[in-house]
């Protein structure tokens, strides 16, 4: 997991502490939105194993704190339900100018309610995930109810939610009741599924059954067995994560991207520059690979730079070479390994490019064979191409051109 740390600037002028979970080595086939639950952040352990889960699809999944929360700015008396859909959609509208549009919008328990009503405004969002989440947005002032009685607008209390201090307002109760979640349920026109464990004891399991009812096909539930509300026991969540991408495969498409074909070349790197920035999709007829550049050269460090793919196939022609040679001569060798650092010096006057090989060998060899195997390293085919001066021709190839 590859993790880029952002902040955006909401409505209120507020920074949102955000992050972006990029799947390791490839470019993210789509984006989902990640609804945290009310009074948690961003960071618990639960939302980063589902993260993590869905990078392995090949998901980016945003994650942020909510106004008030974590990292971010703001207080939490103005992070009410209202407030919060409003984060959602100023998030979202930020990841659409930047990366891309998301399409699968997740929530976990109020920020499932959130999800749901700021999905419904939200064309670019395909599918929509809740976990844990009331059926009621109401349901949430049971967690203080009691300790802020007849509040008015302006004025604020201390209340303990979960064991912890807040400070709420009168705003703050009445953003739970300006929406009526089981009717924007009933009007919604987008595949949902509902996730939750029948022992919730924060948010029982009769509000799966409530949603569900009124939520419109395409619909499905999954039992969450024996977690609780927090998923805090790391198998629920990655569970959680695992389902959550097989049932979004359906909706949202994450099909391979298409790579072109080299037809009659050894090799073909295309690049988009509308899209993907340097990301460079390199194909030969039966393998495919990424290229990119480093972040802090303008890069999304989704694959190898052009330098370090050239080190690799020195590395591996190196390592193949040795294999066939030792193979050869009957020598005890069980693994290899070769170490390349590339960098620019001064050599002879003038500037050139130094690669710089280091060996490792595992296995019953004396000094001799050692020794041997270097002086093998040094004839391998890719070896001797970059010590010799090559010839690279150009031309036009006009199988793509307009």
């Amino acid at each position: 997991m590859n993790t880029d740390r952002i902040k955006i600037i909401n409505e209120k002028g507020n920074e949102l502490a955000t992050s972006i979970d990029f799947p390791n080595h490839q470019k993210p086939k789509q984006f989902a939105l990640f609804a945290h639950c009310f009074t948690c952040t961003s960071q618990l352990n639960a939302v980063r194993n589902i993260s993590q889960a869905l990078n392995n699809k090949g998901i980016a999944v945003v994650r942020f704190d909510f106004t008030g929360l974590g990292k971010s700015e703001g207080n939490f008396a103005n992070s009410h339900f209202e407030a919060n859909v409003e984060d959602l959609l100023v998030v979202n509208k930020y990841i659409t100018q930047h990366y891309q549009a998301p399409t699968l919008m997740i929530g976990h328990s109020l920020g499932g309610a959130a999800a749901i009503v700021a999905a419904a405004k939200l064309d670019n969002i395909q599918a929509i995930v809740t976990i844990g989440t009331p059926a009621d947005v109401e349901h949430v002032t049971k967690q203080f109810e009691g300790q802020a009685n007849d509040l008015g607008v302006e004025e604020e209390a201390e209340v303990v939610i979960g064991g912890r201090p807040f400070k709420i307002s009168g705003e703050f109760i009445n953003g739970f009741k300006k929406h009526n979640l089981p009717e924007t349920i009933k009007s919604l026109r987008k595949p949902i599924l509902v996730m939750h464990s029948p022992i919730d004891e924060i948010v029982g399991i009769n509000n799966a059954h409530e949603i569900y009812h009124n939520a419109r096909h395409p619909k499905s539930f999954v039992s969450l067995d024996n977690a609780d509300h927090l998923l805090t026991k790391k198998e629920d969540s990655i569970y959680v994560g695992d389902m959550i991408a097989s049932w979004a495969s359906r909706y949202i498409d994450l099909s391979p991207f298409e790579t072109p074909n080299p037809n009659q070349h050894q090799i073909v790197a295309h690049l988009n520059l509308a899209e993907n920035n340097f990301t460079t999709f390199i194909n030969t007829k039966n393998h495919g690979i990424i290229a990119d550049e480093p972040k802090s050269v303008g890069g999304f460090d989704f694959g190898m730079s052009p330098f370090e793919l050239v080190s690799a196939g020195l590395s591996a022609c190196t390592v193949m070479t040795i294999k066939l040679y030792a193979e050869r001569k009957k020598w005890d060798l069980k693994e290899v390994y070769t170490y390349v650092n590339h960098s620019k010096e001064i050599v002879d006057g003038e500037n050139k490019d130094v690669f710089a090989k280091s060996l490792s060998f595992i296995g019953n060899l004396d000094e001799s064979q050692r020794e041997r195997l270097r002086e093998i390293a040094s004839k391998c085919p890719v070896h001797r191409t970059l010590q010799q001066s090559s010839t690279i021709k150009t031309e036009m190839n006009n199988e793509q051109s307009n």
